[in-house]
């Protein structure tokens, strides 16, 4: 289907979807609601969860069955993202740096040797996944201010550089690394590589702190001569950046629902404490004020929903080796820069709704709102993609 004939295509889920949304719904409410403050509180991944997360089968969404994944499209595989989103932003965050950035990934632009050596474990969750891109120097310029380096000798590529402010980096098994394999080339010279954790010279230099999405594991990984065998080169020598855009482009598609999750919850959050918070004698909730702020974090919300989903959609058609450019370049942009601003906005007045009580940081709408400056930041600022948006209507 065109991007065209999508545009006027309805977007309500089907029979299937909706049940998945139910069960994930289910699984999230009982097993990741119940984590969340631990997880933000002492900065702790669960150590067995993406194996739980695994037997459950919702690892491997995009992945074809043969691979032990689910053979889900894009919106389906979105939808889990909403709902752990919903309950645990945390979990949602690592699940797509797993599932997406690194699983979907190596699918898309693997060979059959390593669809096989990797994705049953990325799907069972014995393997957890990482994406290697962000650099010290190198954030909104990951290209051309890239400065990790590999250089073949013999059957081995020896690679060096750092990586920050990588999800899942401290945890990680196995991570999908971008390197300049002929930095005089420029983008032209950048490959990706599957880096294990074992290999020699890799390491992981520190665990960050964040302010938000705390359970969710972020590092600094350092290469140091690392060794990593040829056959893990995927794709072509110098063929990298075709990688990287395609998998940008998906990024910044499953990325957004992770804000759809947090807008209900919010909504949902909110709704419940303006019926039962009284205030000169009488709900909140009867005052226009607050139900005017209710309006419009639900009219922004199904905004998103629907961008979000029509964006999943388009998204799913991407041939591999395509991404960077063209309207699906502009319209993921779209997607994520509407939903990161969206659900600040959203969260803004849940916040205000519920006064001393959402500045706690107990609270589950503070835990939410720290979880929200984020979304205008990861998978590129807001600012490059509104440059995104331009260059594709100008171009």
């Amino acid at each position: 289907m065109s991007i065209d004939a999508l545009a006027s295509a309805s977007f309500e889920l089907n029979e299937d979807q909706r049940m998945i949304l139910e069960q994930a719904d289910r699984f999230a409410r009982e097993q990741l609601l119940p984590i969340a403050e631990k997880m933000d509180n002492e900065e702790w991944w669960p150590p067995e969860l993406f194996a739980l997360i695994g037997q459950n089968g919702y690892l491997g969404a995009t992945i074809p069955e043969e691979f032990g994944g689910a053979g889900l499209d894009l919106l389906t595989a979105g939808i889990i993202i909403q709902v752990f989103g919903r309950y645990n932003p945390a979990v949602a965050l690592s699940y797509l740096a797993h599932d997406n950035l690194c699983a979907n990934n190596i699918y898309r632009n693997g060979n059959a040797e390593q669809r096989a050596k990797y994705l049953p474990k990325l799907c069972s969750g014995e393997y957890v996944g990482a994406l290697g891109m962000t650099e010290p120097g190198a954030g909104s310029d990951a290209v051309q201010g890239m400065a990790t380096t590999a250089r073949r000798v013999g059957d081995k590529y020896i690679v060096n550089g750092r990586k920050l402010f990588i999800t899942n980096g401290p945890i990680a098994d196995v991570v999908l690394v971008y390197a300049k394999t002929s930095p005089e080339l420029g983008s032209h010279g950048i490959s990706a590589l599957i880096v294990e954790k074992d290999h020699p010279g890799f390491a992981v230099a520190q665990k960050m702190i964040k302010m938000g999405y705390r359970g969710s594991q972020t590092g600094e990984l350092v290469f140091d001569d690392c060794e990593v065998p040829v056959e893990n080169l995927v794709g072509e020598e110098d063929g990298g950046v075709a990688v990287m855009m395609g998998g940008l482009d998906i990024e910044r598609a499953m990325i957004a629902p992770i804000c759809i999750g947090k807008a209900e919850r919010a909504l949902e959050l909110s709704v419940e404490f303006a019926k039962v918070r009284e205030q000169f004698g009488k709900p909140i909730a009867e005052f226009q004020m607050i139900q005017g702020k209710l309006a419009d974090m639900y009219t922004e919300l199904e905004a998103m929903r629907s961008l979000i989903y029509r964006t999943l959609a388009a998204a799913d058609k991407l041939e591999r080796g395509a991404g960077g450019r063209g309207e699906i370049h502009a319209m993921t942009a779209a997607a994520a820069l509407y939903a990161g601003e969206a659900v600040n906005r959203i969260l803004n007045e849940a916040v205000q709704i519920h006064g001393g009580m959402g500045y706690i940081w107990e609270s589950e709408i503070n835990r939410l709102f720290r979880a929200t400056k984020l979304l205008e930041i990861g998978a590129g600022t807001s600012e490059v993609r509104r440059i995104i948006i331009a260059e594709e209507l100008l171009r």
